[in-house]
């Protein structure tokens, strides 16, 4: 495992879910079918899912189920990008660019050690992001019932701050995918770890990219 192979295929898994996400944006905005897009939407994110899950807890086969998140997860943004462009034009790029732009400020504050992936660290942003985790579970049972959470779609200070404080915590994650990578490579990991990093590395990068949409639909709306 190098650190220049997890770049590279952390870029592959991008060019994959950037080509995947044109189906959608083009089923969308060229032929128009909505219901279409919304399908692919929900298949996306649930099959995005439960891929994802499979690859946390089987790394030795990423180099086949990274690829086919990047696909599912790029149906998804497809679609959910081009629906929030409808509503709110030009907040696709804004959130394109905080989320790189946010992604590069992370990654040099880790180089220069600012940042550090030490266990007290990495402990807190566990713990939050299993904390996150479970409230949208858990919102998401409360929604199919019929009463969704409030913070979850409004757009009031609670729902903002709510907003901000999860993509704080996506964005630190990128610090433990950072130090996992350094750490895997120093210590010669096998080189299909190379597939694993780099899912781990879009999953966030999926994650924040979400987040920053919605919090920037949040502000726009008010």
């Amino acid at each position: 495992m190098t650190v220049a192979g997890t770049a590279t295929k952390t870029a592959i898994l991008l060019f994959i879910l950037f080509i995947a996400s044109l189906v959608t944006w083009w089923i969308l905005f060229v032929e128009g079918n909505l219901g279409l897009v919304l399908i692919l939407i929900t298949a996306g994110f649930i099959g995005g899912l439960i891929v994802g899950l499979f690859t946390a807890f089987v790394p030795r086969y990423a180099k086949v189920t990274a690829p086919v998140y990047a696909v599912l997860e790029g149906l998804a943004i497809g679609g959910i990008s081009g629906v929030f462009e409808r509503i709110y034009p030009g907040i696709l790029f804004q959130a394109v660019g905080l989320t790189f732009g946010v992604f590069a400020l992370v990654l040099f504050l880790y180089r220069f050690r600012v940042l550090r992936a030490t266990p007290r660290f990495a402990k807190g942003i566990i713990a939050a992001t299993g904390a996150i985790f479970i409230v949208y579970m858990v919102g998401l049972v409360l929604s199919l019932f019929g009463r969704p959470v409030f913070f979850f779609y409004s757009s009031d200070p609670i729902s903002i701050g709510f907003s901000v404080f999860v993509v704080a915590i996506a964005s630190l994650n990128f610090v433990l995918d950072f130090g996992f990578i350094e750490e895997g490579a120093n210590q010669g990991a096998p080189k299909h770890i190379e597939w694993y990093a780099a899912f781990g590395l879009l999953l966030t990068l999926v994650w924040l990219y979400i987040e920053i949409l919605r919090l920037l639909a949040k502000l726009r709306s008010r």
